[in-house]
């Protein structure tokens, strides 16, 4: 089921028509980096447009920092046998007449993603990263500050982090609390689900 699932989502075009219009004008790719019996979800918003072309998800400076946070090597954190990597939107969603990222297309989560968490099975620790896998995954309409926020009532099973994205460099000094308290904790259940 999971081999098929995989390439049946690699084979996706619904959103062809969607991404030609966009700036971008790109065509559809879908980056999937799931297998059965992952240890660590990690459920993001979409990629980005260099993820887009190397087709490595989190392959970008975002990753860099997510990998801190982490405490993983590029070794581990692409271990597909440990680490899903499930966006809310598996395509590059392309960019707005002013060069920003336009949302992950509902469409994509409505028919790919239940599908994908079933397959999956049961995970250790699920990694909710940003606003829209909080909204989906959470049940959160609060914000992302005050989602994060409230990490303590996710453990030990899931963490809401906000986006490891440039643009949130400013909300990450102004919730100095995030690195103090919350990643020696993630680290900490991080290192813990993947040395077992």
């Amino acid at each position: 089921m999971s081999d098929a699932l995989r390439n049946q989502i690699a084979a996706c075009r619904l959103c062809a028509e969607r991404f030609a219009a966009t700036e971008t004008a790109h065509a559809p790719r879908p980056v999937v980096w799931f297998r059965p019996g992952a240890r660590l979800l990690i459920a993001g918003q979409a990629p980005g447009m260099r993820v887009h072309g190397s087709g490595i998800p989190f392959d970008d400076p975002s990753g860099d920092r997510l990998r801190d946070w982490l405490g993983l090597d590029r070794k581990a954190f692409y271990d597909r046998a440990r680490v899903a990597i499930v966006p809310m939107a598996f395509c590059f969603p392309g960019y707005d007449t002013k060069g920003n990222d336009l949302p992950p297309p509902p469409i994509c989560r409505d028919t790919w993603h239940d599908r994908v968490m079933k397959a999956l099975g049961e995970v250790r620790l699920r990694l909710y990263v940003g606003g829209y896998a909080h909204r989906y995954h959470v049940g959160s309409r609060a914000g992302v500050t005050q989602t994060v926020r409230a990490w303590r009532d996710h453990l030990p099973g899931a963490l809401p982090l906000p986006h490891p994205s440039w643009r949130n460099t400013a909300w990450l000094k102004r919730n100095a609390w995030f690195e103090s308290d919350l990643l020696p904790v993630l680290r900490a259940r991080v290192r813990e689900i993947m040395d077992d």
